[in-house]
């Protein structure tokens, strides 16, 4: 599995970036995926997961209500709908495979998204 992230950029605050991760293979329906990042000096965080089906989300606190994850199984494509940016959002956001124990299995390389206040 190849997964390979789009759609970041500079933006200013309260502002709008949606982000795309496109995934070969032909079992993408399959498996969760999920979306995290990691800030300029911090670690690795959770921002959203989002099931085989699409039906079911989670949200950190931090994004919830401004972050929309979602999937389209047709193009094998995960998107993340980030509206109402903040400075606190400037980050390197990874999309990441679902693996059978529940964790993360596959990454991709990262979008580097720029929240500029």
């Amino acid at each position: 599995v190849q997964l390979v992230e789009s759609g970041g950029g500079l933006v200013q605050a309260g502002g709008s970036l949606r982000l795309s991760c496109a995934a070969s293979g032909r079992t993408f329906s399959s498996y969760a995926m999920g979306w995290f990042r990691q800030a300029p000096g911090k670690g690795l965080e959770w921002v959203s997961r989002l099931n085989s089906g699409g039906d079911s989300t989670g949200y950190a606190d931090s994004v919830k209500g401004r972050f929309t994850i979602s999937r389209d199984n047709a193009k094998n494509t995960l998107y993340l709908q980030m509206n109402a940016l903040t400075s606190e959002d400037t980050a390197v956001y990874y999309c990441a495979k679902g693996s059978a124990s529940d964790g993360m299995d596959y990454w991709g390389k990262g979008t580097l998204v720029t929240v500029s206040s």
